[in-house]
C-alpha cells in the first residue's frame, strides 16, 4: 500500500504541511486553482533548517491584491492568535509579527477578509477543484469550525473564522489536499505531534500551549499529542485541523520501501533543532491498526443475570468498546462473575463509574494494557432477495491497512429481521448475505 508518513516530532502547521508534500515528490503545478481563485501566490523556495535542506512556502498577496489592501503592520488585534516572534511557525493561521529580506511581496496571513463558516464553505464550494478534493478541504474546515465553536460556545453556523477564515489559511487547506490528491497515495500516517510548551497571547488572554482549538481538534483526531520538546506553538490548529482528517496516528514511522521523502520548513530557525516536518513516502506491508486501549475489570457475586445481561448495552453509551463476562468462583465458594471492559483511557472513568452503578460493585481494577491491535472495518449494505421480496442486511469487513480482508460477517439482528420475515435459518442468510459480499 502506498503510504504517505509524516514525522510529528516538531509539530506541523499549514505552510509545513505544503513544503512537506511538494518537497516528497506533489507537483507545484496542482495549486493553480487556488491561485486562480484567490488573489494570492505561493512562493516556493529551498531554505536552511540547521543543516537540513527544506522547503519553504509563503503565501503572498498578488500585486493587485497588496495594493487595493493597503499596508499592515502584521498586527491584527482581532485575532484569535498574537504570536511574536519566539514561536515556531509562521505562514500558517496564526498571525505572527515579523520581517522579510527575501522579497518586496505583502504576506497574505492575516490579510483579505475573514469569513464565517459558511462563507468559507461557498468559496470554496465555486472553487474549480475535483470532486474528491473538495470532499476533503470541506472536512477540514469543518474540523476546524467544530473546534471554533466548541471553545467559544456557539454553534458551527454561527461560527466566525479569524485568521483560519482568511485567504492564507484557505491557501493552505485547499492546497494541502490539492497536493495531496497529487502524489495519489492510499493512506497517510502520523507518529505523536509535538506541542511544543509554554503559552501564548490570545485576543481572550494568556493560554498554555496547546492552544484550545488544537486540543479540540486532537480529541477527534486518531493520533496522539506529545509535549515539548520546546517551550513555543509548534502545532496550529490548520496543521492539526490537515492531519486530524487525512492521517491515521502511529505510534513509531511505519515500515516503508521508500521512494521519495522530503521536509517542508517552518518560519523560523531555531537554536538547536531543525524546524521542520519530514515526509516519507513509500510502499509499506499492510498492518493491523494500533488501538490506545485501557482494561477495566471487576468481580461481583451479586448482581442479576439481568443487569449482567444489560452491560453490553449500559456500558456502551459511555465509551466501553467491548465487555466480557466470565463465570468464575470467588470466597467461600460463592459462584460470581469477572466482568472485563475494553475502553479508550479517556472513557475510563466514566465506564469505571457505569459499571458500578449498574453492579453495585465496590471497585474497579485498571490493567492499563497499552493498546491492542485491530483490523480496520467498513459496512456494506447488501440486497437479499427472497421469493422475489428484497431485504437489506448489513455485512461487516475486516481487513489489514492493506485491503487483505480476514473476516466477513453479517450482521446477526438484520439477519434474524430477515429470518422472522422469511422463515429461513437465520444461519442461511447470514450466509447468503455474506457470500454477497466476498463474491
Amino acid at each position: 500500500m502506498r503510504t504517505l508518513a509524516f514525522d510529528g516530532r516538531m509539530g506541523a502547521a499549514g505552510d509545513m504541511l505544503l513544503g512537506a508534500l511538494l518537497a516528497a515528490g506533489a507537483d507545484r503545478d496542482a495549486l493553480a486553482p487556488v491561485e486562480d481563485a484567490l488573489a494570492i501566490e505561493y512562493a516556493v523556495s529551498e531554505v536552511d533548517r540547521c543543516g537540513i535542506a527544506a522547503t519553504r512556502v509563503e503565501v503572498l498577496l498578488t500585486d493587485a491584491a497588496s495594493d487595493a489592501d493597503g499596508p499592515h503592520d502584521h498586527a491584527h488585534d482581532d485575532h484569535s492568535h498574537s504570536h511574536d516572534e519566539g514561536h515556531g511557525h509562521t505562514g500558517d493561521d496564526d498571525g505572527y509579527s515579523h520581517t522579510h529580506d527575501e522579497h518586496d511581496h505583502t504576506h497574505a496571513e492575516g490579510h483579505g477578509p475573514s469569513r464565517t463558516y459558511a462563507e468559507v464553505v461557498e468559496l470554496v464550494e465555486e472553487m474549480d477543484l475535483s470532486k474528491s478534493v473538495k470532499a476533503d478541504a470541506l472536512a477540514i474546515f469543518e474540523i476546524l469550525g467544530e473546534a471554533e465553536a466548541s471553545v467559544h460556545g456557539t454553534d458551527l453556523d454561527g461560527t466566525h473564522f479569524h485568521e483560519v477564515g482568511a485567504d492564507d489559511a484557505i491557501a493552505d487547506i485547499v492546497g494541502a489536499c490539492l497536493l495531496l490528491d497529487d502524489l495519489d497515495v492510499e493512506r497517510v500516517v502520523t507518529t505523536p505531534l509535538a506541542t511544543g510548551g509554554g503559552s501564548v497571547e490570545m485576543s481572550h488572554g494568556t493560554y498554555p500551549v496547546p492552544t484550545p482549538a488544537v486540543v479540540e481538534i486532537a480529541e477527534r483526531a486518531d493520533w496522539s499529542l506529545q509535549g515539548g520538546p520546546i517551550d513555543r506553538e509548534l502545532v496550529t490548529p490548520t496543521g492539526a485541523a490537515i492531519l486530524a482528517h487525512i492521517a491515521d496516528g502511529t505510534e513509531s514511522l511505519p515500515s516503508l520501501d521508500i521512494d521519495a521523502s522530503g521536509y517542508g520548513a517552518g518560519g523560523w530557525d531555531l537554536d538547536d533543532r531543525p524546524n521542520v516536518l519530514r515526509a516519507l513516502v513509500g510502499d509499506g506491508a499492510g498492518r493491523l491498526r494500533r488501538d490506545e486501549i485501557t482494561v477495566l475489570e471487576t468481580n461481583v457475586d451479586d448482581a442479576p443475570p439481568e443487569v449482567l445481561g444489560d452491560l453490553q448495552r449500559s456500558l456502551s453509551e459511555v465509551g466501553a468498546r467491548d465487555v466480557s463476562i466470565v463465570p468464575t468462583t470467588m470466597k467461600k465458594s460463592r459462584p460470581g462473575h469477572i466482568v472485563k471492559v475494553i475502553c479508550r483511557p479517556d472513557d475510563a472513568e466514566r465506564v469505571a463509574r457505569r459499571l458500578a452503578e449498574e453492579t453495585g460493585t465496590l471497585g474497579v481494577r485498571e490493567s492499563g494494557a497499552g493498546h491492542r491491535w485491530v483490523a480496520d472495518r467498513k459496512y456494506e449494505t447488501v440486497a437479499l432477495s427472497v421469493d422475489g421480496e428484497e431485504f437489506e442486511v448489513t455485512v461487516k469487513i475486516a481487513s489489514d491497512s492493506d485491503g487483505t480482508v480476514f473476516d466477513v460477517s453479517a450482521e446477526y439482528d438484520d439477519a434474524a429481521a430477515v429470518a422472522d420475515a422469511t422463515g429461513l435459518p437465520v444461519r442461511e442468510v447470514m450466509q447468503r448475505a455474506e457470500r454477497m459480499v466476498s463474491s
